[in-house]
């Protein structure tokens, strides 16, 4: 692991006191300044003929970018925050602190290297087990998300929130591939999801998740993920207005089934995805 554990000093007593709002805001600043630098380092990578893809042994790719932006802000966050641990897609855990920085590099590596510009750098901050802070930034798309806790979700510095839709029969429903669903034994579920629902067109990895906080799309499932495809997404998400959960409906586990909706229809989703086959 190239970034060894940071000790903790001293001076750094201000994470053992309660999070004020001037607190929340001052990370969500550090949040999109990563994202800033991410941009830079992520777009003079897309798109290039040259660029190094290797598979992980989940048979995902990781490219050149993912490690660069993932250095980048251990080495960022280190600086300015130097108790905090980071946990990252490529590098795992690094640090222990009730304060923790969640990483995902490339959400959507697949789309980066192939030059879909449906990617995004994702970064959260989550204090005493509460995801508080949230930055999405899509920068193939112009496109950036944020939130902190109690100040609202914004797209490009405009504030969004989730559609007011109550019926699956007027609901939008995105989700990948239904192989997906398939793979993870909830495929007959999905498809009756699908049936019951006004659309069903996918949006790819973060999109999808965004789009229900931005009122565009209602409902957003994927079959399994990992804590850092979704940790920048919640606050957002939630700021709007909206719900993410397993599908117990009780919070978000590692690795377990993801669904993501305007909190209208949310209940009724659960049940249909929990049903038996």
């Amino acid at each position: 692991m190239p970034f060894p554990p940071r000790e903790r000093s001293a001076s750094q007593t201000r994470q053992d006191l309660p999070l004020t709002s001037s607190d929340l805001e001052a990370d969500l600043v550090l949040a999109l300044a990563l994202c800033d630098e991410a941009d830079g380092l992520t777009m003079s990578h897309f798109g290039a003929h040259d660029l190094r893809v290797d598979t992980k042994p989940d048979n995902t790719p990781v490219t050149e970018a993912d490690h660069a932006v993932e250095k980048m802000i251990h080495e960022r966050v280190g600086a300015s925050r130097p108790g905090d641990a980071i946990l990252g897609e490529e590098f795992g855990l690094v640090g222990e602190s009730r304060r923790r920085w969640i990483v995902d590099p490339i959400d959507g590596t697949k789309s980066f290297v192939r030059g879909v510009p449906v990617w995004a750098t994702l970064v959260a901050l989550e204090t005493d087990g509460e995801l508080v802070v949230g930055a999405v930034s899509a920068p193939a798309l112009g496109r950036r998300w944020w939130a902190r806790r109690g100040g609202g979700a914004y797209v490009n510095g405009d504030p969004i929130r989730v559609s007011e839709v109550e019926r699956l029969d007027d609901a939008h429903l995105c989700g990948p591939n239904e192989r997906y669903f398939d793979e993870a034994g909830l495929g007959d579920q999905y498809r009756s999801l699908a049936r019951r629902c006004w659309r069903a067109v996918g949006f790819a990895d973060f999109w999808g998740h965004a789009l229900v906080a931005e009122g565009a799309v209602d409902i957003m499932i994927e079959p399994i993920l990992g804590i850092w495809d979704i940790a920048a997404l919640r606050p957002i998400v939630e700021e709007a207005g909206g719900r993410i959960s397993d599908l117990t409906g009780d919070g978000w586990a590692e690795g377990a089934p993801c669904v993501t909706t305007n909190g209208n229809v949310h209940d009724e989703v659960l049940d249909l995805m929990r049903a038996a086959t």
